[in-house]
């Protein structure tokens, strides 16, 4: 486990995690992947996770826990998840450094 400022979290969505994982009784731990595929290439993917990793690259705030696997770290190094609500809907949204182009959807990335 690597505790970094590679990869952040805003207060916004360290609250909305910490919402989610009481109403389903988990950790407060929010887990950022990468696959392949998606319109542009590479595409997000977010989920709980029941623990932290070895390999894991770690950012806490509020009491909640972001992690990032090492394969998946070096796509979104520098980036900031946060949680954002319009009048389209609400969504983690990913802020990458990294990221080349994406698409319309906010999803997916290429580099």
């Amino acid at each position: 486990m690597t505790e970094a400022s590679e990869i952040a979290l805003t207060p916004s969505a360290a609250a909305r995690v910490a919402w989610i994982a009481r109403r389903q009784g988990k950790a407060p731990i929010l887990r950022l992947a990468v696959d392949g595929g998606g319109c542009a290439g590479f595409q997000y993917r977010f989920g709980l996770a029941d623990q932290v990793e070895p390999d894991d690259t770690v950012a806490e705030r509020d009491g909640v826990t972001l992690v990032v696997d090492e394969m998946s770290l070096d796509l979104v190094r520098g980036c900031a998840v946060d949680f954002v609500e319009s009048l389209g809907g609400a969504a983690f949204q990913v802020t990458n450094p990294n990221a080349a182009s994406g698409c319309g959807c906010g999803t997916s990335f290429s580099i």
